[in-house]
């Protein structure tokens, strides 16, 4: 079920007063439960922070293991502080930030027996996906198909991201493809 601008704007908030909060308290901040009813049900969600048009973090969780309220403020938290790929972000860059939230849908298995047929059933600009195979794993949102618009390449660059090679194929390779409810707020 989409979510109201309310709800939306709701989350954007929160997900920046995290961040401002962790500048600050050195964590994410506290959530309470009860307050927004249709955001305390669980929910999986990214974060995805840009500076001057240039990633700048991202973070998220798969599986709704908790409040999507919750969820959101912790994984904008961590975008802010813990993206290993960026040093912590620092209060002067805070009014320079774009943020971006993506609530996940549940993630659905793909049954296929050949890397043919795997990307037979990716739905370019649609389909988030989940990659695991040998202990490692990866994910793209959907937004990723803007910049990797070819089956292939999605896929290979994803293999590559989860640390495999970029031909590697096993028949224990498992995937799951998801989509996003994304919205975002310019800075000011």
């Amino acid at each position: 079920m989409p979510l109201s601008e309310t709800e939306r704007a709701l989350l954007l908030a929160t997900a920046r007063q995290s961040i401002e909060y962790g500048l600050s308290h050195n964590r994410p901040m506290p959530v309470a439960p009860g307050e927004h009813p249709p955001l305390d049900k669980p929910g999986a969600s990214f974060v995805t922070l840009h500076r001057d048009g240039e990633l700048r973090g991202c973070i998220g969780t798969l599986q709704a293991i908790r409040p999507l309220l919750t969820d959101v403020a912790e994984n904008a938290y961590a975008a802010a502080f813990r993206d290993t790929r960026f040093a912590p972000l620092q209060a002067d860059e805070l009014d320079s930030l774009d943020i971006s939230v993506s609530v996940l849908s549940e993630p659905e298995a793909l049954a296929f027996d050949s890397e043919q047929t795997l990307l037979e059933q990716l739905r370019p600009g649609k389909d988030g996906l989940i990659l695991e195979d040998l202990g490692r794993r990866g994910t793209f949102l959907p937004s990723v198909w803007e910049s990797l618009p070819a089956r292939e390449d999605f896929l290979a660059q994803l293999k590559l991201k989860a640390g495999l090679a970029p031909d590697h194929w096993s028949p224990d390779l498992r995937a799951w493809r998801y989509t996003t409810e994304s919205f975002g707020e310019r800075a000011a």
